[in-house]
């Protein structure tokens, strides 16, 4: 028995009587009305998985029109709505102009009880991939309205960075494609937030994707979504990150780790406007911003032919760089006092400032981690102090650990493995492919690696 409504709407008493006869032996709730008029209180009073819509209704009359502005209504009523027609075999052109007015399928008078029985059940899933959509959707805007209520504003005291605001405010309320490139912990994922939130689509849904984090076979199926069957632990229908961002913005973080393959698949989606699910044969619409974002050089990665000249075309409408922290050491003093504002008041700790040492310090040194390692030693500084002012030696800096090619101090294997990687990161600049392949690891090992130690 499956747990779904189905409404019958058909003027003929035996057509009802054989419909309702046969599914209530399939499905929870067979519902049936001779009368079309009912159908807007009926809706009001019930969900329906399921709506069987006859196309005529008047006597000696086999126009279908009556069927179109029944249609019509009830996706009005429910734009979600999953109907499906009946009609009498001459009428087959009738049913597929319905189709594309809104209608999901037909079956044909009489019909075949297991043919119908087949028609509902694939109705069926389309109704649970549409509500699973719009369940994602109301989960993405919640989350999308909370992240902008909370959504720190950029500090940029130096021209490289009011440089970058200048462009963000000429740039935000058009709907042109964004390439965002820098090197890793330099915001790039703010500014992509912050151009969302200015935009025409910031009530929409602002969706990101880790590329680096995709392996060659989920490629497709998170950013394009897979039908039931597609392949073995696909067990149900389920909508790609692009069908999710549908009207609003689809962020593509580190999109220099693209394979050629992936690209030109990526290069279709953009090209067509469309996507199809893997396993599906139908392409569905989609109308997305586009943000990328990379620590690459995509310019001489297309030069050397391991990126898409055309796909660099597509993505790169407006380009922003965002300077690394040791080119706008006039920002570290603000910036610092932000974090420590902030994690002070996490962990009710009174600490007011830095101490001019500490300062000069953390202007000269080279922050291969960029804001984020900025803001990971003050929160570090923050609980580890004991006094009101944060002095040097409460700070971290990776040049003591990373630069000198000694051996750590400590033995304990999650602690060698954490400067390890520090050390990796430091000497190629934040570049996770290449710390990777030194580290002997893949690009998605290294990632887990870095969430887990907090780098």
């Amino acid at each position: 028995m499956i747990e779904a409504a189905i409404l019958i709407v058909d003027d003929n008493p035996g057509v009802l009587s054989a419909g309702k006869l046969l599914l209530k032996r399939h499905f929870a709730a067979v519902e049936t009305t001779r009368n079309p008029e009912d159908i807007p209180e009926l809706m009001r009073n019930r969900r329906y998985d399921i709506i069987l819509l006859d196309m005529n209704f008047s006597g000696g009359k086999n126009t279908g029109r009556e069927g179109f502005a029944w249609l019509e209504k009830i996706l009005q009523i429910d734009p979600g709505a999953v109907v499906v027609l009946i009609t009498a075999y001459g009428a087959v052109e009738l049913a597929v102009k319905a189709i594309k007015a809104g209608a999901t399928d037909f079956v044909l008078k009489p019909w075949d009880n297991e043919k119908l029985l087949a028609t509902l059940t694939a109705a069926l899933r389309l109704r649970e991939s549409r509500d699973e959509v719009q369940e994602l959707k109301s989960k993405q805007d919640t989350k999308n309205r909370s992240e902008q209520q909370t959504l720190p504003h950029i500090i940029a005291e130096s021209l490289a960075m009011q440089q970058v605001l200048h462009t963000i405010d000429r740039v935000a309320a058009t709907d042109a494609n964004v390439l965002l490139l820098g090197e890793n912990g330099t915001g790039k994922d703010l500014v992509a937030r912050i151009i969302h939130a200015r935009s025409d689509r910031a009530g929409a849904d602002f969706v990101k994707t880790d590329i680096g984090a995709l392996t060659e076979s989920l490629f497709e199926s998170e950013l394009f979504g897979h039908v039931k069957g597609a392949y073995t632990d696909a067990r149900d229908d389920r909508p790609g990150r692009f069908e999710l961002a549908d009207g609003g913005v689809i962020f593509l973080d580190e999109i220099g780790n693209l394979s050629l393959n992936q690209q030109a698949k990526l290069l279709t989606v953009l090209q067509d406007r469309t996507v199809t699910r893997v396993g599906a044969n139908k392409a569905r619409p989609v109308n997305v911003r586009l943000i990328c974002a990379t620590n690459q050089d995509l310019h001489a990665m297309a030069a050397q032919r391991s990126f898409r000249q055309d796909l660099l075309y597509r993505i790169n409408t407006i380009e922003i760089k965002l300077p690394p922290l040791r080119e706008r050491p006039e920002d570290i003093p603000a910036l610092g006092a932000h974090f420590l504002a902030v994690y002070a008041a996490k962990y009710k700790r009174e600490v007011s400032g830095f101490s001019p040492a500490l300062l000069r310090e953390m202007q000269r040194y080279h922050w291969p981690g960029n804001v984020r390692e900025l803001q990971h030693a003050v929160e570090r500084a923050v609980i580890m102090s004991a006094s009101d002012k944060l002095q040097s030696e409460d700070f971290f800096f990776r040049s003591t650990a990373a630069d000198t090619g000694t051996l750590p101090e400590t033995m304990h294997l999650e602690e060698v493995e954490k400067q390890l990687i520090e050390k990796a990161l430091a000497k190629h600049h934040g570049n996770i492919t290449e710390a990777a392949r030194e580290l002997g690891l893949t690009r998605a090992s290294l990632y887990r690696r870095i969430e887990k130690h907090n780098l």
